[in-house]
């Protein structure tokens, strides 16, 4: 059996080519496309678009050629060598992907006289097979790395297919280049997840001869597009496999089916309609192609185990079955639209689930009308599961980055040790700024540093919202949730670490949840009415006295015993004694470090005025004060004068005032807006007027550092 036979018995001219009798392909029709082309070339008023045998977009593409002085006959040139090694790495990934789904046809298929090509979308060659046969263009037509955009080598294929971002067919004369006047191109795009082409893969013919008859043209014609169009798909689909093996296990596994699968079909993978199918079949998600009609010509295993079909019965359903009378799927891919939507899908009788449907249509391109849609059928819970792998984030501290050396701390982080190996639940105690969510990380990465690390602060959280933070929800539950649903934190938890910050601040009424949680082991999201099992470890932080709070009724007692099995309480600052002035030198290298200046000494005075202070803001404020400095000082040295006003006032309580009182300050009841206009004026004389510098070293973006200058009326030389 010939190729252009079995590529006609395996593409299933009634799935991809519905219309084709319209659009048949002969002699005459190529000769009248021809004597255009001749004309325009001679003619520099002539419109080709005047032609009935022209299709609007490659007359387009003829005026834009012309207009840019395009050489029709001129050769291509040899690329930079430099230029290509940073194109492989550049593309390696789609490249190799390109080679590996071509490489079960391409036998075949460039023993024909066939030729494959991929272009990134700027209209380079990354890569090709075959060998060019014709004299007038030679090896160079084939180098990887040539430039063959539209401005330099006018009409092609690809270039189309970039401008339309759908699969395109020229026939001989359509393309601008005389050198690809007698062959067949076809190119279909390759679509990145954004929605956008990435690249394109094309498939160029043989030369054809003279005598070729009619239905062989017609062949060539109808069905290397199908092949080139399938090729793209399954490109695209196992780029997207490979991008998301990260975050599904099920993924990766079934990814590693399909490549093994691939390499054993050598033999028998020498169609795209084969191609097309391995894929169907070995992808995890439900994949279908329907006609026009919405009737299903092709479906893989998952979607119908989704439908709840049989094999013998699916070929003669219809998509809107298995959809909502409101459903619009159809409706928007008749206008050649590709889209995601979330539909709930019927899976039997009077059941339905929701799925998130991605629909991409494949017009006609020269009736525009619809041929076949390619759907892919994702379930919102799969989703979530997801979800739930890509939103662990990791604990990045260990318990060797808790510095100090006083006695007090060195007792509290071996207790933190010994109490992390335990299975039990550990409430963390201390003052705003003792490193409360550090010691969190640090027993997380000692007890479970491969599972994920999920932080809540309850504090943070609007009370309306305590819920769904930590529960998750059904789609549908209330007015603004996602229709697939969201997992809450605690689900996200399983296997690792819950770590509820400022846990005295949490509503009364999520308490009683949060203890049910603890106790069962299990959470229910909010709308929902099943149980799933997690399996995770608290780490509460607090700074209130919670059992005070437990005598005033406003924190559960039960759930106070429930995370307080094991406490430990993290000793303030100023009971760490040499440790104020071991963490400033580490606030100073670590600050000079990430802005690239000389690091300042710190001056016998300042360090006594430092270590006198009590610091009631603990390591936080000593940081920020220690950050004031800097900024402030001069000649290198940072002395007394150059830290903020209140570590200096020794007649002041910050505690009392409850604002820190920066250097050169005369109120003692300072606003906050006078605060920020000092730190703003202190970084601008650190950064010597510099507006970017200044901006970083005060937290804020170039437009709110601008507008604070304005409100403040602070003038920059």
């Amino acid at each position: 059996m010939s190729l252009r036979e079995q590529i006609t018995e395996v593409l299933g001219t009634q799935i991809l080519f519905a219309n084709a009798e319209k659009d048949k392909l002969t002699k005459k029709r190529w000769q009248e496309i021809l004597r255009c082309k001749e004309e325009f070339l001679k003619n520099p008023s002539a419109d080709p678009s005047d032609y009935p045998c022209m299709d609007k977009d490659v007359a387009a593409s003829w005026m834009r050629s012309r207009k840019m002085g395009v050489n029709p006959h001129k050769v291509v040139t040899i690329p930079n060598e430099d230029q290509l090694t940073k194109l492989r790495e550049q593309h390696q990934q789609l490249i190799e992907i390109t080679s590996e789904q071509v490489k079960p046809c391409k036998e075949q298929m460039v023993a024909c006289g066939y030729m494959f090509y991929l272009f990134d979308k700027s209209g380079m060659i990354l890569c090709h097979e075959g060998v060019w046969a014709d004299d007038k263009v030679g090896e160079c037509g084939s180098r990887i790395g040539i430039l063959a955009d539209e401005e330099s080598e006018g009409t092609t294929a690809h270039g189309l297919c970039f401008h339309l971002k759908r699969p395109v067919q020229l026939i001989g004369p359509e393309n601008y280049c005389v050198p690809l006047q007698n062959r067949i191109a076809s190119a279909a795009p390759i679509m990145g997840e954004d929605g956008e082409v990435k690249a394109a893969i094309v498939v160029l013919s043989p030369p054809l001869v003279e005598d070729l008859e009619d239905d062989k043209i017609n062949h060539l014609y109808m069905h290397t597009l199908g092949l080139i169009s399938s090729l793209a798909t399954s490109i695209e689909t196992k780029i997207k496999l490979v991008n998301h093996t990260e975050c599904l296990e099920k993924s990766l596994e079934d990814a590693t089916k399909l490549n093994e699968e691939l390499k054993k079909a050598k033999d028998n993978m020498a169609s795209a309609h084969e191609s097309l199918t391995a894929s169907f079949a070995f992808i995890d998600e439900g994949m279908i192609a329907v006609d026009n009609k919405g009737k299903i010509r092709q479906i893989n295993n998952e979607a119908m185990r989704i439908f709840r079909a049989h094999p013998e019965e699916i070929g003669n359903r219809n998509l809107n079955e298995f959809l909502s009378a409101e459903s619009s799927i159809m409706h928007r891919a008749n206008k050649g639209e590709s889209f995601t939507v979330d539909e709930c899908v019927k899976v039997g009788t009077n059941k339905a689930r929701p799925y998130r449907i991605s629909v991409r249509p494949i017009l006609n391109q020269y009736t525009k009308k619809l041929d076949v849609v390619i759907l892919k059928l994702i379930s919102c819970e799969k989703l979530n599961n997801a979800q739930s792998n890509r939103s662990g984030r990791s604990a990045t501290y260990q318990i060797e980055d808790i510095l100090g050396e006083s006695v007090a701390i060195k007792s509290t982080i071996a207790q933190a040790s010994r109490f992390a190996a335990s299975p039990e639940n550990i409430l963390l105690i201390g003052e705003s700024g003792t490193g409360k969510e550090l010691f969190a990380h640090s027993i997380h990465n000692i007890y479970r540093p491969n599972g994920p690390f999920m932080a809540v602060n309850c504090a943070a959280l609007p009370r309306e919202l305590v819920g769904s933070e930590l529960f998750g929800y059904e789609g549908g539950s209330f007015t603004g949730a996602e229709r697939c649903g969201k997992p809450g934190k605690i689900e996200l938890a399983d296997g690792g670490t819950l770590f509820l910050d400022e846990i005295g601040d949490m509503p009364l009424e999520h308490q009683a949840i949060l203890l049910r949680s603890l106790q069962d082991k299990r959470v229910m999201r909010i709308g929902g009415n099943r149980y799933k099992e997690v399996d995770f470890r608290l780490v509460a932080a607090t700074n209130k006295d919670l059992q005070q709070m437990v005598e005033e009724k406003t924190f559960r007692e039960d759930l106070y015993y429930r995370i307080s099995v094991l406490g430990i309480f993290i000793p303030p600052l100023r009971e760490r004694g040499k440790d104020i002035s071991l963490l400033s030198r580490l606030f100073i290298r670590n600050y000079c470090q990430r802005m690239g200046w000389q690091e300042p000494q710190l001056s016998p005075e300042a360090e006594k005025v430092i270590n006198q202070y009590k610091w009631p803001g603990n390591v936080r404020q000593l940081q920020n004060a220690i950050h004031h400095a800097i900024n402030t000082a001069n000649d290198n040295v940072i002395e007394p004068s150059n830290l903020p006003g209140y570590v200096l006032d020794d007649t002041t309580s910050p505690s009392s005032t409850g604002l820190p009182r920066f250097a050169g300050a005369g109120d003692h009841n300072l606003c906050i807006k006078t605060i920020e206009k000092e730190a703003i004026e202190a970084a601008l004389l650190r950064a010597n007027n510099c507006i970017p510098t200044a901006a970083e070293i005060v937290g804020l973006s170039r437009s709110t550092l601008y507008r604070k200058l304005k409100d403040y009326n602070i003038s920059v030389n």
